[in-house]
């Protein structure tokens, strides 16, 4: 298959652009953990939820954030779900990779970090432009870093950006068809000063 040829020779380029410059590897290293990126994209969705002060725009956002928060965890159970069906061994597992990162123990295919991280950002996207544009780069650069730590193929990426594309996708057109519902939830929220 000339794309599985194609996505380990793309890796091996990649990946073998760390080890030689300690600075950048550190830098990238801090972009590729489990944790940071999360946590910096969901504290960008809190500022969303409570950062307009004008009333439409606000729950207009709010809904964006309940799309993402929708995809975020849904694509952490389908990325679940797929590994229980199809496994695909991390590159350090068959390559000879420069291995930066702990060995995860999990499947490589689709990320679950860039599934995650792209439905979240594609979520927000939907709603918001420019800010879901700053999170959609920052998944891509996220999932670049995991690459360059040796512990994901591109196609891990691209397949765990697709999925988060579907998931987001599909919370759009289910909350949609929910409006009613999520304006009640917001009021409801609003009446508790949470919203």
């Amino acid at each position: 298959m000339a794309w599985l040829e194609f996505d380990r020779a793309l890796l091996l380029w990649i990946n073998g652009l760390s080890g030689h410059i300690p600075f950048l590897d550190n830098v990238v290293l801090s972009i590729a953990n489990d944790y940071f990126v999360i946590i910096a994209s969901c504290l960008i969705m809190m500022a969303l939820w409570t950062g307009t002060r004008n009333p439409g725009n606000r729950r207009h956002m709010q809904k964006g954030v309940m799309v993402a928060s929708a995809s975020l965890g849904t694509s952490q159970g389908m990325v679940e779900i797929i590994n229980n069906i199809w496994v695909r061994q991390r590159p350090f597992e068959e390559l000879d990779v420069n291995l930066l990162f702990y060995a995860p123990t999990d499947p490589s295919f689709p990320s679950n970090s860039a599934s995650v991280l792209f439905g979240l950002a594609w979520g927000i996207f939907f709603y918001n432009r420019k800010a879901g544009a700053v999170l959609l780069t920052i998944a891509g650069i996220q999932g670049l870093s995991r690459i360059y730590v040796g512990v994901h193929y591109p196609l891990d990426i691209l397949g765990g950006a697709v999925l988060g594309l579907l998931v987001a996708l599909f919370f759009l057109i289910a909350f949609r068809l929910l409006n009613p519902v999520l304006d009640r939830i917001i009021d409801i929220m609003r009446w508790f000063f949470l919203a």
